[in-house]
């Protein structure tokens, strides 16, 4: 294998869209705070264990890092993207937030053992192989204390979205500005390379995306030789049923007692 691509490195994504994330993909009011109640929860709070401490992999702009602090669970976070992080500390109550800048991979973050560590928006897949995938998860269970839960939210593949191994569809059309985005699917690989093209008055910008998906079982498996086990598994973050047709997963999974 040839020398990485800037694209694969782990800090590209953020460090590229850091300055238009949150017009992107605004936080909603309801959305949000249903994630935060359920992470809240699963935090050791419904159980009248005290909340916390919680991480979260790919904390980005604290987009659900900040609501779930103001319930009262601590957060720390950990983020390849110093422009991320740069965004996080610029809202209030970002900068209450302790941070680790590296590869969430590696789950080295200060403040464990954790209650919780999660991590949202199909940010796992970012990790491009299955190795890094099996090392995350594994890390991920090293830092959380006995009984401590690991939360996943992502989508469910869907290679039929991939005619002939591409996919091309207008994302957001606004005033003189038109967001596309063109994906290739290598089944093989379980990769998806694509990129959101942004087309304006003032010429064309390109932000890159890359993931290596991986099915519920898949992931499952995973959890199971990191030592965890699948406790629950929805379609949302307002406990609706996971079923055949569902196209994303909110799973969690526990650490096995001492």
């Amino acid at each position: 294998m040839g020398a990485m691509d800037d694209t694969l490195r782990p800090e590209s994504y953020g460090e590229r869209v850091a300055d238009v994330y949150d017009d992107w993909f605004p936080a909603r009011g309801a959305q949000v705070a249903a994630v935060a109640a359920f992470l809240h929860a699963r935090a050791g709070a419904a159980v009248g264990e005290g909340s916390g401490p919680a991480l979260e992999l790919g904390i980005g702009t604290g987009r659900v890092a900040l609501p779930l602090a103001a319930l009262g669970t601590p957060v720390v976070g950990i983020d390849a993207s110093p422009r991320m992080l740069a965004r996080l500390r610029d809202k209030p109550g970002g900068a209450d937030i302790p941070v680790a800048v590296g590869d969430f991979a590696g789950v080295d973050a200060p403040g464990g053992p954790f209650a919780l560590v999660y991590v949202v928006f199909n940010t796992f897949f970012a990790l491009l192989d299955q190795e890094s995938q099996v090392r995350c998860l594994a890390n991920a269970a090293r830092a959380l204390r006995p009984g401590g839960h690991l939360v996943m939210e992502a989508f469910v593949p869907d290679p039929a979205r991939y005619p002939n191994g591409q996919h091309v569809v207008a994302e957001e059309m606004t005033g003189e500005e038109t967001r596309l985005i063109a994906a290739t699917h290598d089944p093989l690989t379980q990769r998806i390379r694509a990129r959101r093209l942004v087309l304006g008055p003032t010429g064309v910008r390109t932000f890159p995306v890359e993931l290596r998906y991986a099915w519920p079982s898949e992931l499952d498996l995973m959890a199971r030789l990191a030592g965890l086990d699948l406790t629950e598994r929805w379609a949302g973050w307002s406990g609706e049923p996971f079923t055949a047709s569902s196209g994303a997963h909110v799973s969690v999974w526990r650490t096995r007692p001492s």
